[in-house]
């Protein structure tokens, strides 16, 4: 059985804080969190076709961004007029396109950036003189300003998955994990690679928590993030760690 087609099951360790300020538990997979995961885009990714795709650095564009809502598109298209020919190599195929988003047909349909060329029109790529890139991370970087600011909320999340469940009482418990190949439904199976499964990916000096900080205190707040902070270094002070590479082994303690 190949491995884009096995089942994977979860061997993490997970922690949860109550939020003090709304009805909601916060469940926090540990394991992740304190892995060595980094983003190796241009560096060994493979991309999500169903071949290897290296030499085309798609990355994980290749089927555009998917919005949350209209707030995050319409965001997006607002942040989109900043770019000129000079930063987004598509810029005039969009605009012949009108708009480089895909708005919805109904209310089931989702609204998602148009592809060019095999992959999101705001990729640029690597014949391009800025090399290749997303066009608004590029942007926010010459700005001097957070990537998370200038990209939609998937593409700056990524690999970190808020799974929000709500119990019949109201209480939602808000998961924090990363993307697997399940997640994407029927299609993430379909994946010559996924970045969260390859221990190439793993080769971080500092864990998740903190190359990702302030991804993460977006997602679940300040006080979250400091309880969890407080409650890792509490746990390594008690006992000798070592961190395997792969989130789907559990954490060494002895």
């Amino acid at each position: 059985m190949s491995l884009n087609t096995k089942f994977e099951p979860d061997k993490s360790e997970w922690v949860s804080f109550e939020d003090e300020e709304e009805d909601r538990t916060w469940l926090l997979d540990v394991t992740f969190l304190t892995s060595a995961w980094n983003c190796i885009y241009s560096r060994g990714c493979k991309g999500v076709l169903k071949e290897d795709a290296t030499e085309l650095m798609h990355g994980c564009c290749s089927y555009g961004a998917h919005f949350v809502d209209q707030a995050d598109a319409d965001r997006i298209l607002e942040i989109s007029k900043k770019l000129s020919v000079d930063d987004w190599q598509f810029k005039q195929a969009a605009d012949k396109a009108n708009g480089p988003i895909k708005w919805a047909k109904n209310s089931k349909g989702s609204i998602t950036t148009k592809l060019k060329d095999g992959a999101c029109i705001f990729l640029n790529r690597s014949d391009f003189h800025l090399g290749a890139g997303c066009a608004l991370h590029q942007l926010a970087l010459q700005d001097n300003i957070s990537p998370m600011e200038y990209k939609p909320e998937v593409c700056w999340q990524l690999p970190l998955r808020k799974e929000d469940l709500t119990e019949a009482s109201g209480h939602i418990i808000s998961k924090i994990t990363s993307w697997k190949r399940r997640d994407w439904g029927k299609g993430g199976y379909e994946f010559h690679w996924w970045c969260t499964e390859d221990e190439i990916a793993y080769s971080a000096k500092n864990p998740v928590y903190i190359t990702l900080k302030d991804e993460l205190i977006a997602l679940i707040g300040q006080d979250v993030f400091d309880k969890f902070t407080k409650y890792i270094k509490k746990s390594n002070s008690k006992a000798t760690v070592k961190y395997l590479p792969m989130p789907s082994k559990q954490r060494d303690i002895t």
